[in-house]
């Protein structure tokens, strides 16, 4: 069996990993206390997530979504290089403004249910002959 051997992050990459998580703003707290643990659907996701050179701000790995919370600091193009970037890897992104997540946590946490449920229902078959 070929054992494989993750390489490790980039030290920048991983230390803003843990900072952010040490310094959640209060939309990400809020958020997080509904996504931590599989508390949203048994889903697993993750805080702070390093994708390089990126950091996310929440993830279901299983699911492939990954969540960002967007505030005043935000710049669109920033944001838009950034998405099609982890939409390049693979990734579904959401993005909710600061204020919704605060003001409508319940409708947001609706919807990414919905997103990440229909990333997981269906998964894709293998081609004829392949399997077991």
């Amino acid at each position: 069996m070929v054992r494989m051997i993750k390489p490790p992050l980039p030290c920048a990459t991983l230390d803003t990993a843990r900072s952010l998580r040490r310094a959640m703003t209060d939309a990400e707290q809020r958020l997080w206390q509904y996504l931590r643990a599989g508390r949203l659907a048994g889903f697993k996701f993750r805080r702070q997530h390093p994708v390089p050179p990126y950091v996310m701000d929440f993830c279901c790995v299983e699911a492939g979504v990954v969540v960002e919370l967007d505030g005043s600091q935000h710049n669109a193009q920033v944001d838009a290089g950034r998405t099609r970037y982890l939409q390049a890897q693979g990734w579904r992104v959401v993005r909710y403004w600061n204020n919704e997540v605060l003001l409508q946590t319940g409708e947001v946490l609706e919807e990414i249910e919905r997103i990440t449920r229909s990333r997981t229902l269906s998964p894709t078959p293998l081609p004829e002959g392949e399997g077991l």
